[in-house]
């Protein structure tokens, strides 16, 4: 059976202003190695952005692909569609409507609505956002400056400690790695609400937290977040500055000393998959670097959020070895996805990401996974392209659920794993 080839072009839009009305998302399936070639070219030679792959390399024969055609390119890459007999519909005509829907919201304060998690938020939101969730509870939340971004924007990891026990391990999240991807950030403040919420009433939550101090960074991009509001909704990198080109950014999950820039990473500043001048060259992934450096004795279990393509992925990205324990990795993602799909019927794949996707050198997970990490992982959210980058706010509930069921079922094992034996858990 064929897969089906999405393509999503992405207009490149003026400050103030999302898209342009007429802007499509498009179904296409290349067959032949030609029809390969002109879908490439379409995605470079033309105001586009590449949503899945990311990158042109990976469009290939039978592989879904996906690109959004801006309603000034629409005409003339519908033609070449055509000239060449490219099978292709428009799979959604509405996108300026979902980006709208995206950015509206009833409140900013967390306190004053009941669908404040079930909403999109903007940077300044998400900063205050920490700001209340500190102040509201001072004994179990604790923001942690940890460094500051390309534009001087400080990245915050907040600290979830539920109790005192001694000798506590941690888990650690972080979301927003790539700028568009929004339901990320949106997933890490619905964790932690709901960490705060449901500790003492729900049985997993109260084990985990009991278990493990939690780190949770809320938005690992925030330069390129911010552009992605203000700007460009489909922007990925940061928003670096390269000294020998005109093109901004650096893919933050290709920054990071695991295989750096070797196959599937870009040495070009206009790729969206650029490595960056060196190894945690940019702010914000050395501040990361850095936290679990010096936190790597007790950080048990790495999770970073993306979207959109509903995976569990494990390390290596970077290369196609096996991990160590890569049959404990396995067993792990597998039983979260049978979870997810019990739970909600939706179907998750799972597995290395080198094998299950394609190669992805620099890496957080396969870098934190070396670091001595043993339980790393990386969380594709919903969807599987319907919506891609513009899943609607109705799905955020089902979508943080389905991630939450993984979360917790994964925690679980690593406590189960790694747990002194001779360490009394608290009492029933």
């Amino acid at each position: 059976m064929k897969t089906l080839v999405l393509l999503f072009i992405v207009l490149t839009v003026d400050k103030g202003c999302c898209t342009e009305t007429g802007d499509q998302v498009l179904s296409i399936i290349p067959t032949t190695q030609e029809q390969v070639d002109i879908v490439r070219n379409v995605s470079t030679q033309y105001e586009t952005a590449l949503w899945q792959p990311v990158s042109p390399q990976y469009i290939k024969e039978e592989t879904t692909v996906h690109l959004f055609v801006p309603a000034n390119s629409s005409g003339v890459i519908r033609g070449l569609l055509h000239k060449h007999a490219i099978t292709h519909h428009v799979l959604l005509a509405n996108t300026n409507e979902l980006i709208e829907m995206q950015t509206m919201n009833d409140s900013s304060d967390p306190r004053s609505s009941s669908t404040f998690y079930e909403r999109y938020h903007s940077l300044e939101d998400i900063y205050y956002w920490i700001e209340r969730i500190t102040h509201d509870n001072p004994t179990t939340v604790k923001a942690i400056l940890i460094g500051s971004s390309t534009e001087k924007r400080p990245l915050y990891v907040l600290k979830l400690t539920l109790n005192n026990r001694p000798n506590k391990k941690a888990m650690w999240i972080d979301c927003g790695i790539h700028a568009r991807e929004w339901i990320a950030p949106a997933f890490c403040l619905w964790f932690v609400q709901y960490s705060l919420s449901y500790y003492n009433t729900n049985p997993d939550i109260t084990r985990i937290l009991d278990n493990m101090d939690v780190y949770v960074l809320p938005v690992m991009n925030p330069d390129g977040y911010e552009f992605t509001w203000t700007t460009n909704r489909m922007w990925r990198k940061n928003r670096s500055v390269s000294r020998n080109s005109n093109c901004i950014g650096v893919d933050l999950n290709r920054n990071f000393d695991a295989n750096w820039c070797t196959e599937g990473a870009s040495s070009d500043p206009c790729s969206e998959i650029y490595c960056g001048a060196f190894p945690e060259s940019e702010p914000e992934s050395e501040a990361v670097a850095n936290f679990l450096r010096n936190h790597k004795s007790s950080v048990q279990f790495y999770l970073s959020i993306h979207s959109y393509s509903q995976m569990l992925l494990f390390p290596y990205s970077c290369s196609l070895e096996e991990a160590e324990n890569h049959r404990d990795l396995l067993e792990m993602a597998q039983e979260a996805a049978q979870k997810i799909q019990r739970h909600y019927r939706n179907i998750y794949k799972y597995g290395a990401g080198g094998k299950t996707i394609y190669l992805a050198p620099g890496g957080s997970d396969d870098w934190a996974y070396n670091l001595g990490i043993k339980y790393s992982f990386t969380f594709e959210l919903q969807d599987r392209g319907s919506y891609g980058f513009l899943l609607p706010p109705s799905q955020i509930s089902r979508a943080c659920n389905e991630a939450l069921i993984a979360v917790k079922t994964i925690a679980l094992k690593v406590i189960e794993k790694t747990q002194d034996p001779t360490d009394s858990p608290r009492a029933a």
